[in-house]
This record gives structure tokens, C-alpha cells and sequence, in this order.
């Protein structure tokens, strides 16, 4: 780790020794969704579904007796992938189901905010790695159920009891950020640098690299992910680049993607996105579209939404170009 990213740790690390807490606040906010989708596709017609969602997140913070504030958050979901495994006789216990992600966050103006993730955490580059386009690859990443199953994109997810840090605020418009991931078992620790500036008005760019430590030598690398998004009256643009790359050639990939919104009314808008995966080890890249409009009332968001996807798998067969729908409604409470 470089020097001045241990300076910041550690000074922020020795601020929290021996301080007591005034008595804070909680508060539960909460989401719920209904979707009716489909796919469609050679070879694939899997007709329509419903779906639901719910979601509740617990927060609270209070201030330290040396100013410094400290907040917990953890997130209630139904639809967390821990919650199907049955618990073994030996242990009598679920593990952390149905908890999602949670967090510890300890800030100051003079210090800057330190995060620590149980679960959910990022690094530098997957807090901003999400796609212009909003990641359509992943409605067709896995097995479709007609003989193809679609890429995933790889990132430098630090997976959990990992630590975020925001330096405190040094030019208007411009924030920088750190990550770790401690050291595992046969592999190094991690680190990460990010920047996001937005000190011109409808402008926002971000730029971040990170460590990848993979599993073994071979499948340790970095991803480098950068983003522009820029908003003139009703319309907005953007674009986005997440390249990945370690020590294994064929695991090697680039996402580019690019977006625009129009703001038809306060309360409509429409979206067209597209991004593509290139692969090193295969020529065929996996391409992929969205058109979406949005209807927002109050806390109600109702939504249209149409993705197609060529070569899901790198591949040209006829199995691996779907389409996709879904008319769905959202609420926040």
C-alpha cells in the first residue's frame, strides 16, 4: 500500500480510540417492486412471469464526543442468494440470511469518511463500474434454457469486511477515494484509487483502478473503469469503459457502453442504451441494447422496458441472440 493512503488509514484509525457515543437515530426506509417479464428467442420462448421485490434498509448514525459522527446501515432482502441453504445439523444456524449488505461508516471534515463493509462492499473501481447502458449483459448473463448460457462481466468486487475511504474534501467538485481488500488466503491484499469530479455544471466524470487478487497468481490483474455522463436541458449522455485484465489471457475483457436520456416531463423519460463485451480469446463480440421509459409519481416509478442481445456467449449460433420485456412498478416508502 502506498504511503499516503496508510497515512490516511492510520490517522484515521488513532481518532477512534477511547471515545464514547451520544445517542443516535434509526430509521427503516423501504422498497418494493412488481414486475411481469419475458424472454423470447430461438429455440426459447419462455412466455411471461411475475416477480416481486422488497427490500428494507436499517440506518442510524450518531456523533462522537471528539465530533466525529459514526453510522450503521444494514439492508433486509427477501431476494438475497443466502436464504435457500438449509443449516447443517452440526451448526444450527443460517448464516446471514436474509441479511444483505451492511456497514459501518466513521466520518469528519478534517479526517474524511472510512467504511467498513460486512458485506456489499466496494472497491475504487466497482463503485463506479456500473455501465452507461446499466448493465444489460447481466438479464443474459447464465443459462437461458435453450442451449446458451450468456458471459458475465468480471469485476474487482472486494467481497466482504472490506474498507472504503474517502479523503476529506480538498478541491470543490473533486472527491478521491481509496479501497482495501485485506489479504486472504493464498493471495495479496488489494488496493484501489478513485476520482470523480463534478465542478462543472451538468458535467461528471469518474476515473478508478483496482487490484484484482484473484484466487491464485495467475488470476490476479487490475480493472481500470471510467465514466462521462453530461446533462444539457432535458437531455443527458454518457458513456462509460470497465477493461479487465490479469494474468490469464483468455480472462481478459473490456465493457463499453453508452446512453441517452430524454426528460419528456418532470415525470416522463425515455432511454436508449447500448453496450458491448470484447473478449481476448474469442472474435465474436457480445452485443447488447435497451429501450426504456419511465413514468415517476411521488414515490411510484413505472417502467417499460425492452433488451436485445446478440452472441450472449461470444458465439455466432442462432441460440445465442434474445430478446427480452418487462412492464413493471417500483415504490419507495
Amino acid at each position: 500500500m502506498n504511503k499516503y493512503k496508510k497515512i490516511g488509514l492510520t490517522a484515521l484509525a488513532a481518532s477512534l480510540v477511547s471515545v464514547s457515543a451520544h445517542a443516535g437515530e434509526m430509521s427503516v426506509a423501504g422498497s418494493a417492486s412488481m414486475t411481469v417479464e419475458g424472454y423470447t428467442g430461438e429455440k426459447l420462448n419462455a412466455g411471461s412471469g411475475f416477480s416481486m421485490g422488497n427490500q428494507l434498509t436499517f440506518s442510524g448514525s450518531g456523533e462522537l464526543d471528539n465530533g466525529m459522527t459514526v453510522s450503521l446501515s444494514f439492508v433486509l432482502d427477501q431476494g438475497d442468494d443466502a436464504t435457500t441453504v438449509a443449516p447443517a445439523a452440526a451448526t444450527k444456524k443460517f448464516g446471514d440470511a436474509p441479511f444483505d449488505s451492511h456497514s459501518v461508516k466513521v466520518s469528519s471534515d478534517s479526517l474524511g469518511t472510512l467504511t467498513l463493509a460486512g458485506e456489499g462492499g466496494s472497491s475504487a473501481a466497482t463503485s463506479i463500474d456500473t455501465s452507461a447502458a446499466g448493465d444489460v449483459w447481466d438479464t443474459f448473463d447464465g443459462s437461458r434454457g435453450n442451449g446458451a448460457s450468456g458471459v458475465a462481466v468480471k469485476d474487482t468486487s472486494p467481497g466482504d469486511n472490506s474498507v472504503f475511504y474517502t479523503l476529506p474534501s480538498m478541491v470543490d467538485g473533486l472527491d478521491v477515494n481509496l479501497s482495501y481488500q485485506p489479504q486472504g488466503s493464498g493471495r495479496e491484499s488489494g488496493t484501489g484509487y478513485g476520482f470523480a469530479y463534478t465542478g462543472i455544471e451538468g458535467l461528471t466524470a469518474k476515473y478508478a483502478v483496482a487490484d484484482e487478487v484473484g484466487t491464485t497468481t495467475a488470476l490476479a490483474g487490475d480493472q481500470t473503469v471510467y465514466s462521462l455522463s453530461y446533462a444539457y436541458g432535458p437531455i443527458t449522455a454518457s458513456l462509460s469503459n470497465s477493461e479487465y485484465d490479469d494474468d490469464t489471457a483468455s480472462s481478459d475483457q473490456e465493457l463499453s457502453s453508452y446512453a441517452i436520456s430524454y426528460t419528456v416531463t418532470d415525470e416522463i423519460s425515455l432511454t436508449y442504451g447500448s453496450e458491448t463485451i470484447e473478449k481476448e480469446s474469442d472474435a465474436d463480440d457480445a452485443d447488447f441494447s435497451i429501450i426504456k421509459a419511465a413514468y415517476t409519481s411521488g414515490g411510484m416509478t413505472i417502467t417499460a422496458t425492452m433488451k436485445d442481445a446478440d452472441n450472449i456467449a461470444h458465439g455466432t449460433g442462432n441460440t445465442e441472440d434474445l430478446e427480452y420485456w418487462s412492464v413493471g412498478a417500483s415504490f419507495a416508502f
